[in-house]
């Protein structure tokens, strides 16, 4: 009996001794959340506005033959470039020709009808002084040479239109560009403003049309009647290159169904990077915002009541912070209010962090363990 009441005194103290124990430990410190940091920098920073265009050439024509006939040549080919006034089809130029000596003919024979009725006419004049003809007479002939002078003119009509279609025979291109795809080869019967034969693109300066809310006219009218508007295409497929251009158009109405204006911009494209059909982001840069304070985009991030990011205090512990932003540059986006220059911010590991939790640099930890 003595024994068991030994035993229970024994381990009721070595509980009490382990509580205490327990309670002076206390619980164990969390360890610092691995994040990377930025600081917040002040500096320089466009005001751009983005859009995605849509990459049209500057000039396209569509080749038609003026006259009806059998193809005889082409004389380019297919994708290649071509300048203006190239010949680039002739049609069988046989019956034009045909025409034009069956219309100088006509002129000559009608000349020396009309030749002889004058003559004819003027003797008569004469004659009727003296009273042996008629004014009658007189008068037919006179009809008769004046109706020949017209033929005349008639017959020189004639000839400069058979010389006119004779020329149609020879196609030349309008402008200098591309050509595509040929769609009639030699041997096939084409007919007058039928089917096109051919389509030239020119390619060099070219058009990227795009739209905008209406919002942003204002803008843009400003910006266009300082000089003339800079705006970048991104070259499509090649990331971080782009093509420098200016706005050239800005339409007279805004679309009521979407609430957008059409714009176009121009530009040289002398590497023909920029192809018709494609599609390419551009951005418009109106104006350049001194001393802005600037944080990486990723930094920012947003919950139910708006924007913040996580600030990095002097104890290594970090404070939500609510923001107030205003454009995106690039990677980068302007804080108007909620962070000043030179504080440092988190830009990955946010989603571990609770206000006031100990964090710790990536970078420094990295650090660290290759000293180790």
């Amino acid at each position: 009996m003595k024994l068991n009441l030994v035993f229970l005194v024994s381990t009721i103290a070595l509980t009490i001794c382990t509580a205490c124990v327990a309670k002076k430990e206390g619980p164990k410190p969390k360890p610092p959340v691995p994040v990377k940091v930025v600081p917040a920098v002040q500096k320089d920073v466009p005001v751009q506005i983005k859009a995605i265009g849509n990459i049209e050439a500057y000039t396209s024509v569509a080749l038609k033959s003026q006259v009806s006939g059998q193809i005889a040549r082409i004389h380019f080919s297919e994708g290649s470039d071509v300048e203006k006034g190239d010949l680039l089809i002739s049609i069988d130029p046989e019956p034009f020709q045909a025409v034009l000596s069956q219309s100088e003919a006509a002129l000559a024979k009608d000349r020396a009808q009309e030749r002889f009725a004058r003559e004819q006419a003027q003797r008569y004049a004469g004659l009727l002084k003296e009273g042996i003809v008629t004014r009658d007479q007189h008068d037919a002939l006179q009809a008769n040479a004046e109706s020949l002078a017209a033929a005349v003119v008639s017959d020189r009509a004639a000839i400069k239109n058979a010389k006119i279609q004779l020329g149609y025979c020879s196609i030349r291109s309008p402008i200098s560009g591309r050509t595509g795809t040929i769609a009639l080869q030699p041997g096939n019967l084409i007919k007058a403003n039928d089917l096109p034969i051919v389509t030239i693109n020119q390619l060099s300066p070219i058009y990227v049309i795009f739209s905008l809310p209406e919002k942003r006219l204002a803008e843009i009218k400003k910006g266009m009647s300082a000089g003339q508007l800079k705006i970048e295409a991104v070259i499509p497929n090649e990331p971080g290159k782009t093509e420098l251009g200016t706005i050239s158009f800005l339409d007279n109405t805004v679309n009521s169904a979407t609430g957008t204006i059409k714009l176009k911009g121009v530009f040289a494209n002398k590497q023909r990077k920029l192809w018709p059909g494609q599609f390419t982001d551009v951005r418009i840069t109106l104006a350049s915002r001194q001393n802005a304070v600037v944080v990486p985009t990723q930094a920012v991030q947003t919950s139910q009541e708006g924007e913040f990011v996580y600030v990095v205090k002097p104890d290594n512990r970090v404070e939500m912070r609510r923001i107030t932003s205003s454009v995106a540059t690039g990677t980068e986006t302007v804080i108007e209010q909620g962070v000043a220059s030179g504080e440092t911010v988190v830009t990955d590991g946010q989603l571990r962090l609770t206000p006031g939790a100990l964090v710790v640099s990536k970078e420094k930890q990295a650090a660290e363990g290759l000293k180790k």
